[in-house]
């Protein structure tokens, strides 16, 4: 296992790392609150905690909806983040030229799903020498993502992670395919599971994505049973508000309680 380090924060050493906080930046204020509930109910259970927000969704369902702040403004409110709670922070990028842009601010830099095969956006992350967490494509076999690791480490990547967000089942639905997390873990790396947006129901809304935001929890329970190093999970305090993924991201006066019953099944699953 290639394990990585995300300033400070390790994962594929058989703990548990969250990775957690809006679907959009949305604001310095959502930001703080988000940041700090997580940092606290992760701190207490004894978990490693990565803050996560996006500065710019370029993939949405429609032309009109949110897309963000864009990278300047989006980029300082992760700044900002690291420097008042010491967390580490990741966020997406959906361009080669933003990669080098964003590893100045962020600790880790995520390649969306429908990206995870686009060669030169691959090689900018690479070669930032940051951490690179990479969505497997809801198109892909697990195996498949060999080819993606195949890439990072032709450009001397220093940390890859593999993402499992579900898998396209005709149309506007997605499955999990749970022996698919121990193929990946297989190639050798650490590999997360994005509770979230594997509850998604994509386009299912016509104008937006809809989703089960309820299939969240027995989710995340399969998975850490298989064996997962990291949880993906966007939180807002006021989901049906939120600008981006209202119908899956997780309440926050809720994380507590899904996070407790995660930790204890993977203390468990240590045992095995």
């Amino acid at each position: 296992m290639r394990k990585i380090e995300v300033d400070g924060v390790k994962i594929g050493t058989g703990n548990l790392v969250v990775i957690a906080g809006p679907c959009l930046a949305e604001s310095r204020e959502l930001c703080h609150q988000v940041a700090g509930t997580m940092q606290e109910i992760c701190q207490q259970l004894g978990i490693g905690y990565i803050f996560k927000a996006s500065f710019d969704k370029a993939n949405r369902t429609s032309g009109s909806s949110t897309r963000g702040a864009g990278i300047d403004e989006g980029l300082a409110i992760l700044a900002d983040i690291k420097e008042q709670f010491s967390l580490p922070v990741t966020t997406d990028i959906h361009l080669p030229e933003q990669a080098e842009i964003a590893a100045e601010v962020v600790d880790m830099l995520q390649i969306p799903a429908f990206l995870c095969r686009q060669t030169d956006l691959l090689a900018a992350a690479a070669e930032t020498k940051i951490p690179v967490n990479v969505k497997k494509g809801q198109f892909l076999a697990p195996s498949d993502t060999k080819n993606i690791v195949d890439k990072l480490l032709s450009h001397a990547a220093d940390g890859i992670m593999l993402t499992e967000r579900g898998t396209s089942f005709g149309y506007n639905t997605l499955i999990v395919d749970m022996p698919g997390l121990e193929t990946m873990r297989n190639l050798g790396v650490p590999v997360c599971f994005d509770a979230t947006h594997s509850a998604q129901r994509p386009g299912g809304q016509g104008i937006q994505t809809g989703g089960v935001r309820e299939s969240i929890p027995a989710m995340a329970r399969a998975a850490i049973a298989v064996g997962i190093d990291a949880l993906f999970l966007e939180v807002h305090p006021n989901p049906e508000r939120a600008l981006s993924d209202s119908a899956t991201q997780w309440p926050l006066d809720r994380a507590s309680e899904l996070l407790q019953q995660l930790v204890a099944l993977h203390k468990v699953r240590q045992l095995f």
